[in-house]
């Protein structure tokens, strides 16, 4: 347990940087899956428009630090690619 005045304080500063960070991954999480149902499902438009959706919104992940930015450049293009893929197979 923290004793000092200071270990008090981070102690809090880290359980609220923890529940943003946990609704900022469930956030992105959620926009993934939109896009994983819609290829899952071929339906090309629908996938496009919620990859258009989910992409900034892992972009913005990655920059607060929730997620490192090869991760979040990594899972963009292999979604993008699959998107892609969906009318050509």
């Amino acid at each position: 347990m923290a004793n000092t005045p200071s270990a008090k304080k981070a102690t809090r500063k880290i359980a609220r940087r923890t529940a943003v960070n946990t609704t900022r991954r469930s956030r992105v999480r959620t926009f993934l899956r939109k896009v994983e149902e819609a290829i899952a499902a071929g339906d090309k438009d629908a996938a496009l428009a919620a990859f258009r959706i989910a992409e900034p919104e892992m972009m913005r992940a990655s920059s607060k630090g929730v997620f490192h930015k090869n991760t979040a450049s990594r899972k963009i293009s292999r979604l993008s690619h699959r998107v892609q893929a969906i009318g050509s197979v």
